[in-house]
């Protein structure tokens, strides 16, 4: 692993810390800081980064476990849902990593993600949320729905492949500098 790679695996793994203690604030902070190895990429001069698709996706791994570690506090269907789509996870990572074909990525999308935000955010601002099931499929239904759009953007449209962080980094600025 060259440096480069040490640096975006400790930041990846700092930013997973918090939602050890805070689910839904630390969850959101986690999902960003997943981002923040485009930035890194982009500014850092250390060596580069091999197999960036790999490398991606065994860091997510790190805030995936932990996201898991707390959901198996939780009770009921948010706890069995959650475990439940961290393994159907785990399948499509392995197979990933042993084909590396990007659309596999897609027939195994990682709900799980956004079924631990979706579960965290009832726990914390929807305490009414009645875990009966219809009202869950439904949630279950919009969660897979808004991640299978998130990982065909991604993985089969690439839709994002021609842009480089520095590119965002420049838009923004350009849109600030014109509002100002």
């Amino acid at each position: 692993m060259t440096l480069e790679m040490w640096v975006i695996l400790a930041v990846r793994v700092l930013g997973s810390l918090p939602v050890l203690r805070w689910a839904l604030f630390g969850g959101i902070l986690a999902i960003l800081v997943d981002l923040s190895d485009l930035f890194l990429r982009a500014y850092l001069d250390l060596g580069g980064v091999r197999n960036y698709q790999s490398f991606d996706k065994w860091c997510d791994q790190v805030y995936l476990a932990l996201f898991l570690v707390v959901a198996l506090r939780w009770e009921g269907p948010a706890r069995a849902i959650a475990v439940a789509l961290y393994a159907f996870r785990m399948v499509g990572f392995a197979l990933f990593e042993l084909t590396g074909e990007r659309w596999v990525l897609m027939l195994f999308p990682n709900v799980f993600e956004f079924w631990f935000l979706f579960a965290a955010f009832t726990r914390r601002w929807w305490r009414g949320f009645r875990w009966e099931r219809v009202p869950t499929a439904l949630a279950l239904a919009g969660t897979t729905a808004a991640k299978l759009f998130h990982e065909y953007a991604l993985h089969v449209a690439r839709w994002f492949d021609s842009f480089t962080a520095r590119d965002v980094v420049e838009w923004a600025l350009g849109l600030v500098r014109q509002g100002g």
